[in-house]
């Protein structure tokens, strides 16, 4: 998005111009435009100005506006760390991509963990598969910490998930206590995610 601005501008445009056409035929759009892998401030504003400046020529050639917000995938343990200053360079929203973070947390790659992972659960290296169920201890730091530092530079940040990690129970749980707004997951793990929220709406409320 740095080396090549043009699709950015592309991909921009493309949401802004679809977004005006629904709300001249009378649909209520509000579109959240979610920049990935950031790891420095410096990416984000960049990303930030070209959204917002490409938001003011659309709206100039439509004629007309729709309300929008810019945010940021924290997938690096660096954007986590840093999540305050983040947020106070514009980022609206977060949403933590699990299956990224936890590869960079862990330094693992997924395209070769299958290689030794099952060993490492049958010796007791690890407990659980962390790409099915969030490592609560070093990966889940890093999202309570990014959690913290975000809101403490803006107070109404949206904060949620992306990833398997959205359909595993007890990593929702953790989610919920954690103070995030929402969960996102593969289709079939639905079902699942919303049981374990409403189980943890239901233990936070008693």
């Amino acid at each position: 998005a740095i080396a090549y601005p043009e699709i950015g501008r592309m991909q921009a445009r493309a949401i802004f111009e679809a977004a005006c056409d629904a709300q001249n035929d009378g649909v209520a759009v509000a579109p959240d435009i979610m920049v990935p892998l950031v790891g420095t401030v410096k990416e984000l504003e960049h990303q930030i100005s070209m959204i917002r400046e490409t938001a003011g020529e659309v709206f100039a050639e439509k004629g007309v506006t729709v309300s929008y917000r810019v945010g940021t995938m924290i997938e690096i343990p660096r954007a986590a760390l840093l999540s305050d200053a983040i947020a106070a360079a514009g980022a609206e929203f977060f949403s933590f991509g699990t299956n990224d973070l936890t590869q960079m947390t862990f330094g693992y790659s997924r395209d070769d963990v299958s290689k030794f992972l099952p060993t490492y659960l049958e010796r007791g290296i690890l407990k659980h598969d962390p790409f099915q169920v969030l490592d609560q201890e070093g990966v889940g730091q890093l999202i309570e910490t990014s959690v913290t530092r975000g809101r403490s530079a803006r107070p109404d940040l949206k904060v949620g998930i992306c990833g398997e990690h959205g359909g595993d129970p007890d990593s929702v749980k953790f989610f919920h206590r954690t103070g995030l707004n929402y969960v996102s997951c593969s289709p079939f793990r639905v079902p699942a995610a919303r049981l374990a929220a409403a189980q943890a709406a239901i233990k936070k409320s008693a």
